[in-house]
């Protein structure tokens, strides 16, 4: 083979991989933007509203599968995607969007934390430090103060924490799921079955007004538009993509540069990132490295 074409397929995957951290990176300022001019609730049911009519044409083409597995995709379509967008919502409205992406980071940890409780994952001495490392990360970030040095505990952080620990399970769940279904088609049909609730949430909570009487609902319908079709969408299955021509491993080194894309992102809406905050971050992808090094 030339060596050109080694190369190729060495650096594809890595800008691949770039791509797909700074765009879930951007799902946290998105957010953001969408609060700006509608309510948590709003801002969820449009998020899950946009990706799934984006996704409706291929959704709408394996109806037949979703008919032969639909109690399992409804389920995992809650955990995976509607609850968790509630959550984070909820979350930013007290805490940066930067902050947001960087517990967000947890997810390895709390999937192995599940795995452990609920699908007997064997958990080693050395997984157990690797755990226990980032969890004390995710407490430095929930301590640290407006003024930068340690306060109060945000309890508002625990609607992130909550939203890792869904992802724990939806992860955990998947891992037996995809051998019955093909898993490119998964993410489509979750959100196919969460369509229905969002339109009764949008209908029940007057978007329309909303709309009308905002002087920023073009952005916050833009930002969330993106958010849809980019980063709950298709980055998904970008993703599963990904993990098929390379490895799991390799795709899950993601995890560590999604907060880097979400402090990114924050900084250049002039957040503020304190020094403890970028301690609180290193603990976690230190306990996420040891994590995924002795899996």
């Amino acid at each position: 083979m030339p060596l050109k074409k080694i190369k190729h397929k060495k650096i594809f995957p890595l800008l691949v991989l770039v791509f797909l951290s700074m765009i879930w990176g951007s799902s946290f300022i998105l957010i953001k933007k969408g609060l700006l001019s509608f309510t948590p609730v709003q801002v969820a049911a449009l998020r899950i509203f946009f990706a799934s009519v984006v996704l409706l044409p291929i959704s709408l083409k394996y109806i037949n599968e979703f008919k032969l597995h639909w109690k399992t995709i409804v389920f995992l379509g809650l955990i995976s995607n509607f609850i968790p967008a509630f959550l984070i919502a909820v979350a930013e409205t007290k805490i940066n969007s930067s902050l947001a992406g960087m517990l967000n980071s947890l997810t390895p940890i709390t999937t192995m934390i599940i795995g452990a409780i609920f699908f007997k994952t064997k958990l080693t001495l050395k997984l157990s430090i690797g755990l226990f490392i980032g969890l004390i990360g995710s407490l430095v970030l929930s301590f640290v103060s407006s003024s930068g040095n340690f306060g109060s505990f945000n309890f508002y952080v625990l609607y992130v924490a909550g939203v890792t620990v869904l992802y724990g399970f939806s992860g955990n769940l998947i891992k037996d799921f995809v051998n019955k279904i093909n898993p490119l088609i998964l993410v489509p049909l979750e959100l196919l079955a969460m369509l229905p609730l969002t339109i009764i949430v949008l209908f029940y909570t007057n978007i329309y007004q909303k709309i009308s009487i905002s002087q920023h609902a073009v952005l916050s319908l833009t930002a969330l538009f993106i958010l849809g079709a980019a980063s709950t969408s298709f980055a998904g299955i970008i993703y599963i993509k990904l993990v098929k021509r390379t490895t799991a491993v390799f795709a899950a080194a993601s995890t560590y540069l999604i907060p880097v894309g979400a402090i990114a992102w924050g900084l250049l809406d002039n957040e503020i990132i304190y020094p403890l905050h970028l301690l609180g971050i290193g603990l976690i992808i230190i306990g996420v490295l040891l994590v995924n090094k002795f899996r």
